[in-house]
């Protein structure tokens, strides 16, 4: 039997640990190494790929796919910077930063006298500049006084470098739903109320990114616009609400790290009657992970405004003209895989044979079956051909529906352990009794229960599994 998952106590711990798994593994590299990198920049590596894209197929799967009110799009990463003079994002769209009068490095600081602000610029004094640091430290003796950075990631289209072919790389995959609602309306024939789907990176120029990739400067998004009637804006946001809560237990996110935060009307978007923030308890502190927005009628008005073209939406039924308004489930493709990696990362004593004891704890990572990148490792005992045809005969079916994966080296303890730590589900092993019986052993991750089932049968028995 499986002993009793051990906790992580310390959680700067298991941050770190996350990390390394991540890298070890071929989750997340870090991006452009042999160069020395490239600041908070990841690479998605093997299984990272599969388990990213997994996330992305089941958010699909739930919220388009299985709902008849709901269709995609996949826009463009570049469009006419009147889009986001429209939006806002040109004037509005910046945070504020302070920077070191003495080396010039500049810091994100949303109130520069706060004992956040101070520990983290302090931390900075403290190590860059020793030995002028003299008695207590003073932010307002060191740094300049905040001033508003755009986040907006500035390119040139075309050959020229020139004012007249600025363009931006979008800072959200949201505007192009609301730039395209016209086309979309008359294509898909949708009736309100219903949403438009769109999963895409983003790009937001950020002053101090970090935490692994928590933060970055280029990120993914799953994001949904929902158009309603004014009238009906309480209910949906607690049909949305709901939703987002069935997607967070789905995904194998630690339900009891997630806290909702009520955005206050002081700190609310100007047009939005209600926001809330989903926060995960990370190792560096309790922060955003998705969010909840009723944007009221605000980006369809000011993309009429903008561009001349009259968006308003009629009904067929009542003839009635009108602007939809709209929900705003918000969701980090990214932030999404930290909080999953975080939630389902677990220690246990040894517990996959006699011979790997000398390990005093062994990974599992238990994702769920849905979002595992591998679902079924194939092992045969031996490397010897009587054992190696048959179970690569095995692989090449079971690839057709499943991504699987095939380890020959080393003993079977330790090549459990190895599947345990990526998180497969299923283990198929081949052995020298399969020459008699037809029939391979399947363990199961969690349980580590085995059972023999038939080779003709295993297809079949898998699919259930896996279902």
């Amino acid at each position: 039997m499986a002993k009793k998952n051990q906790k992580i106590e310390n959680e700067s711990d298991l941050m770190d640990k996350v990390i390394s798994l991540a890298k070890r593994r071929g989750f997340i590299f870090p991006g452009s190494e042999i160069y020395g990198g490239l600041q908070n920049s990841w690479d998605y590596g093997p299984l990272g790929v599969e388990l990213k894209n997994n996330i992305k197929k089941l958010w699909w799967k739930m919220f388009v796919q299985e709902r008849a009110d709901m269709v995609g799009i996949d826009a463009a990463l570049i469009m006419n910077p009147k889009v986001w003079e429209a939006s806002g994002h040109l004037g509005n769209f910046s945070d504020p930063l302070v920077e070191c009068e003495e080396c010039h490095e500049r810091f994100r600081c949303d109130d520069p006298y706060s004992p956040e602000a101070t520990r983290e610029t302090g931390a900075h004094w403290l190590k860059h500049h020793p030995k002028i640091a003299v008695g207590s430290f003073k932010i307002e003796e060191h740094f300049t006084k905040p001033k508003q950075f755009n986040l907006m990631l500035k390119t040139f289209l075309g050959p020229a470098e020139e004012k007249a072919n600025e363009v931006y790389f979008r800072p959200e995959t949201a505007q192009a739903i609301f730039v395209d609602f016209k086309q979309i309306l008359e294509t898909s024939r949708q009736r309100i109320p219903f949403g438009v789907a769109q999963i895409g990176k983003a790009f937001r120029n950020e002053i101090t990114p970090g935490n692994f990739i928590f933060r970055t400067r280029e990120f993914e998004q799953m994001e949904i616009e929902y158009f309603i009637k004014p009238e009906d804006w309480k209910k949906q946001f607690e049909h949305w609400l709901g939703e987002m809560k069935r997607w967070i237990k789905a995904v194998g996110i630690d339900e009891s790290r997630v806290k909702e935060n009520e955005i206050g009307e002081e700190d609310r978007a100007f047009y939005s009657k209600r926001t809330i923030d989903f926060e995960f308890e990370y190792p560096f502190g309790q922060k955003e992970l998705y969010g909840l927005a009723y944007r009221g009628d605000y980006d369809l008005g000011q993309h009429q405004k903008f561009s001349g073209e009259n968006l308003e939406y009629k009904d067929p039924i009542s003839n009635e003209k009108f602007l939809p308004h709209v929900i705003e489930p918000s969701l980090g493709v990214d932030r999404t895989v930290l909080a999953v990696l975080l939630s389902c990362y677990s220690e246990s004593d040894a517990r996959s044979g006699k011979e790997d004891a000398v390990h005093e704890k062994e990974v599992t990572l238990r994702l769920p079956k849905a979002i595992a990148p591998i679902k079924v490792a194939i092992l045969p005992l031996s490397k010897k051909e009587e054992l190696t045809k048959p179970a690569e005969e095995i692989l090449r079916t079971l690839n057709k529906n499943w991504m699987c994966q095939y380890d020959e080296t080393q003993s079977i303890g330790k090549r459990y352990r190895r599947q345990d730590e990526i998180g497969t589900p299923y283990c198929v092993t081949v052995d020298f009794d399969s020459l008699k019986d037809n029939a391979v052993t399947v363990r199961d991750r969690d349980t580590m229960a085995q059972e023999r089932i038939e080779i003709k049968e295993l297809e079949n028995y898998l699919t259930k599994k896996l279902k």
